[in-house]
């Protein structure tokens, strides 16, 4: 569960598909000027508070043993928080209507999150719990956890994935963070692709 809004100066597990992504859309340009704490959004609506209500009450349903909640874990510009991890495993927690049917292959922006986790942790065990929310869950949320729309998803840790397409690019916006700049796509291909 995120307690501080303020994402400037740090790069998040959850930014992963902006890393990746492509650096010259006015989305990517938004995201960076917050980066760089030139603006601010405070977004959020019925379906990102309830996950953000139901998050710590999901990980209790889960009901695993020695399981901590929030870690929060800084290399250099990379800031990533595990919504819940043992020492051998992290969890991540989504949700999602229930009308709709969840598809983990449709969400790599979640598999390469928590990609990014297993690597900021050295944890390279993870799942993906993903919870269905009702249309009362939205309103109410002090309901129970219904243990039957809890789908879990393994996600194998991909090493040649973050060595390759990952890491080279967040040092680079590591860089561009320290300087202040905005990333240039020419100048990343020419010093500090692989």
């Amino acid at each position: 569960m995120i307690k501080n809004n303020d994402r400037s100066g740090y790069i998040g597990a959850s930014d992963t598909k902006f890393v990746i992504g492509n650096w010259k859309t006015k989305t990517f340009r938004s995201w960076w000027l917050e980066k760089l704490g030139l603006s601010r959004k405070n977004f959020s609506n019925k379906y990102t508070m309830a996950g953000t209500n139901y998050e710590h009450k999901i990980i209790d349903a889960l009901n695993i043993p020695l399981i901590e909640k929030d870690n929060q874990i800084i290399i250099g510009r990379l800031r990533v928080n595990l919504d819940a991890n043992t020492k051998e495993k992290i969890y991540e927690i989504k949700t999602y209507n229930y009308k709709n049917k969840f598809d983990i292959y449709k969400h790599k922006d979640y598999i390469n999150q928590v990609q990014v986790q297993m690597y900021a942790s050295k944890i390279y065990n993870a799942e993906i719990d993903a919870y269905g929310l009702i249309e009362d869950d939205y309103k109410n949320y002090f309901n129970d956890i219904d243990k039957e729309r809890v789908s879990k998803y393994e996600i194998d840790y991909d090493e040649e994935w973050l060595e390759v397409e990952y890491l080279p690019k967040l040092k680079y916006l590591e860089y561009c963070l320290e300087k202040n700049k905005f990333p240039d796509v020419e100048e990343f291909e020419k010093e500090f692709k692989l």
